[in-house]
């Protein structure tokens, strides 16, 4: 059933209450994004820090008084060049010597009583500096994040699965309780695999928070707005990475930030009380099947929108009743598809294949870029907000430029750039300025010479930014959820690829390099295979799915024009108008409490019928 022009026109089409709906789905996308990137903080390692001096190491006749505290730390710590203090290494005298001089005999031991720390960026303690994941320990912080990510893969995949088959408020509300109740969880962990497996949890469920929220937005959208809205949700992303640092200095110990962040997922269960500002899809309903469900929501809708509709013939139905009647039997019973399904289709496949690649691809070559940022400054603010502003330039131009020149067309550009940069980055590794300027310039060609700063990992993220909302408008309502769940994964995939280069401690990361740069390449012949749904409806069954076409690469307005084009001759006949006609009438005639009653004459007839003259 053809939902734009059939249903929601007739419903008020983008509406006041769409409008109000969509701002609160915004919300779930700030509470989630502050739950995601507080992970930064909770495992960023201090600049500096030492072994505490052991003084059991340290001869029997040493006294401290005779020391400045610099010359104590000299005498028992050794000295790296170029990285001051030995982080992970104490030295250990013996204990008769009396002559403290430079060529003493002393041996390195490992730390014995830990550690000493300058203050992390804004958090005083974090999950490195309480449970000492330094030295030997270092590598739990990349597995930390690694599994972090791996549950923000399952939470996808399986509640993406839940929100096409309890629909799209109920997978909300579920996710939002779980993830409520897990970040309350993990401030009281008291160990490192506690919280771990906490974090773990809790990425699940705000995966399934922010899947939820995205998909509503999108089916209540028409074509027109469907793009601005979804990036809208963006911004308020920014917003939430940009408070997180004040939040972190106010907060000071990592406990405190976690409850703060915690606190916007327990406000959202709210919308528990209130279903008008959070309802369940209309478009979904009816793509499974679910008519009486959908009959009520849609009365919901056309009266909040301020649209009355009635019939002419027959007050007391519901025009809305009579176009689904039409289209949907009495005996219609509700179906509910799964990602499982798509082994039979090739086109809905396909599409999900491809975009799952230039979703990871968009998310993995991100590491590349911010690793050569070190070589100019290792300040954890400057890489932090420079990822922050390139994040929201993008959703600029992103806004600036999809409607113009159509999703494919923007999703090529963005791969192009992307794989060019990297390679230039792997063959030329001091040309950095230079492709600082190359990104520039494109930048400043696409947006008509905005003055804005020097955005080099921009494509990356609109490329990320755009896969996932080219994802939602091509898959179909039914297995939506699932599908973008596995794109969304995908893009995770990426995300786990830099904890995985520091698990190893970045050895192979020349090959990791190259590897993403060709995928880079490959993604662009890859990206030609796509449809084009700019100005589309979204597609809502498997077959509406399986009924995308590839258009030319380039749009134009005469692309929409049949090959042969003939003019209709004037008629009254409307088949539409004729198929409410009669669906109204069956329905007239099969009532109880008719207009009109039909009475049987008491009296014979005057004239005679032929049985009785014969």
């Amino acid at each position: 059933m053809d939902f734009e022009t059939k249903i929601y026109t007739k419903i008020g089409g983008y509406g006041r209450y769409n409008r109000t709906v969509s701002i609160f789905s915004w919300f779930p996308n700030f509470a989630v994004m502050l739950n995601l990137f507080c992970d930064v903080f909770y495992t960023l390692i201090p600049g500096s820090y030492h072994c505490k001096p052991d003084p059991t190491l340290l001869p029997s006749g040493f006294l401290f008084s005779n020391y400045s505290r610099q010359g104590y730390l000299n005498f028992a710590i050794p000295w790296v060049n170029g990285s001051g203090l030995s982080h992970c290494k104490l030295y250990k005298y013996p204990r008769n010597v009396s002559n403290f001089i430079d060529s003493i005999p002393k041996e390195i031991v490992p730390c014995t009583r830990g550690w000493e720390y300058d203050q992390a960026a804004a958090l005083q303690s974090n999950y490195v500096t309480e449970w000492n994941l330094v030295c030997v320990d270092y590598w739990k912080i990349p597995l930390q994040h690694i599994c972090f990510m791996t549950g923000w893969i399952v939470g996808y995949v399986l509640l993406g699965t839940v929100c096409d088959w309890l629909g799209r408020r109920q997978g909300f509300l579920l996710s939002v309780s779980l993830s409520g109740l897990l970040g309350v969880a993990v401030c009281l962990s008291n160990s490192p695999v506690v919280f771990l497996l906490l974090r773990l949890s809790q990425g699940a469920m705000l995966a399934g928070v922010f899947l939820s929220s995205y998909l509503t937005r999108l089916e209540l959208c028409d074509p027109p707005h469907r793009l601005m809205v979804e990036m809208v949700s963006g911004f308020f992303a920014v917003v939430a990475e940009l408070l997180l640092p004040g939040l972190a200095v106010l907060c000071r110990d990592w406990p405190v930030l976690q409850a703060v962040a915690t606190l916007p997922l327990l406000l959202l269960l709210s919308y528990w009380c209130c279903p008008s500002v959070f309802p369940e899809s209309p478009r979904w309903l009816l793509a499974t099947g679910q008519i009486h469900q959908a009959k009520r929501c849609l009365q919901i809708f056309s009266t909040r929108n301020r649209v009355y509709l009635r019939e002419d013939i027959y007050p007391a139905e519901n025009l809305l009743s009579v176009e689904i009647d039409a289209e949907y039997p009495d005996y219609t019973q509700p179906c509910y598809h799964s990602v499982l399904e798509l082994h039979s289709t090739r086109v809905i496949w396909r599409n999900c294949l491809i975009l799952s690649f230039t979703m990871f691809i968009g998310t993995g070559i991100q590491y590349c870029f911010i690793r050569n940022l070190h070589s100019y400054s290792h300040n954890f603010y400057f890489s932090y907000f420079l990822r922050v502003v390139t994040g929201a330039l993008g959703c600029v131009f992103l806004c600036l430029s999809v409607n113009l020149f159509g999703r494919r067309g923007i999703l090529l550009l963005s791969a192009i750039i992307t794989g060019l940069s990297s390679l230039l980055l792997l063959a030329l590794t001091q040309l950095t300025l230079l492709l600082i300027f190359v990104e520039c310039w494109c930048w400043c060609c696409l947006c008509w010479g905005s003055s804005s700063p020097r955005p080099w990992p921009l494509f990356s993220q609109a490329l990320a930014m755009l896969s996932a909302f080219f994802a939602s408008e091509v898959m179909p309502t039914v297995v939506r959820g699932g599908c973008l769940g596995l794109v969304l994964a995908s893009g995770c995939m990426g995300m786990a690829a830099s904890p995985m280069m520091e698990l190893q401690n970045n050895r192979g990361f020349f090959l990791h390099h190259v590897s993403f740069a060709s995928f880079a390449v490959l993604s662009v012949l890859s990206i030609m295979l796509l449809p084009e749904s700019k100005r589309k409806p979204l597609p809502d069954s498997l077959k509406d799915g399986e009924g995308q076409r590839l258009p030319p690469l380039f749009l134009s307005r005469e692309d929409n024009l049949p090959l042969l084009y003939t003019r209709r001759g004037a008629s009254e006949y409307n088949p539409d108008n004729y198929s409410r006609l009669v669906t109204a009438t069956r329905k007239m005639l099969i009532k109880d409490n008719l207009p009109y009653k039909i009475v049987v004459p008491s009296q014979s007839p005057l004239l005679p019928s032929n049985s009785e003259v014969h």
